[in-house]
């Protein structure tokens, strides 16, 4: 009967000092550190992207173009659909978020409500118009200029434990009027993800 106690004393023992090596923390870090732990896309990759992205679109003669013919006005953007074509889960409605946030913070260009949003709004809208005073009139939104869309690509290129993700953003900006494609942008991102010699 003592074995077996002192057997099952020292397997707890060797219990809690293996789960006591294995112990997880956590630290709160700035929002704004890159923390990368693998070569997948990340949020920051989702932020510079787009930034440099937006950027790059402003800089193209369609926007002075189109000021010029409209006595100064701002063109309206609309995001219309950018694909995940890439080999992993990407959040795309993320990087829609990141590239809206660019479009308005640049002050160059309004912002118009996707297809989605702007069916929640007519309904809000209409429901006030019923039950609220001063409610907002139907017909008064103000339409896009200018349909911007793309797609997020991917290419994998792996040698026993080292790969090479490269991600690879398009995007084009298309005049609502006349069809016309008035910028074309590419971004890309390569990472290198080396196996340890200690192993992963």
């Amino acid at each position: 009967m003592k074995k077996i106690l002192t057997y099952a004393v020292m397997a707890g023992l060797c219990t809690s000092l293996l789960s006591g090596c294995g112990s997880t923390r956590v630290n709160r870090v700035d929002a704004n550190q890159e923390i990368a732990l693998t070569d997948k896309w990340n949020d920051k990759d989702s932020q510079l992207v787009s930034e440099e992205m937006i950027s790059d679109m402003l800089s193209f003669p369609w926007i002075r173009d189109f000021r010029s013919n409209n006595s100064g006005d701002k063109p309206t953007v609309i995001i219309q659909r950018v694909r995940n074509k890439s080999h992993e889960h990407i959040s795309a409605e993320t990087f829609l978020n990141d590239l809206k946030r660019s479009i308005i913070r640049s002050g160059d260009a309004r912002f118009v409500a996707s297809s989605d949003e702007r069916a929640d709004v007519r309904d809000e809208r209409a429901d006030q118009e019923l039950n609220a005073k001063n409610a907002k009139a139907m017909g008064n939104e103000t339409a896009a200029d200018f349909a911007l869309s793309g797609s997020i690509n991917s290419f994998v290129d792996q040698l026993d434990g080292d790969r090479v993700t490269t991600y690879q953003v398009d995007l084009k900006l298309i005049n609502m009027e006349t069809n016309e494609e008035v910028w074309n942008g590419q971004k890309k991102l390569k990472k290198l993800q080396e196996k340890s010699s200690y192993g992963w």
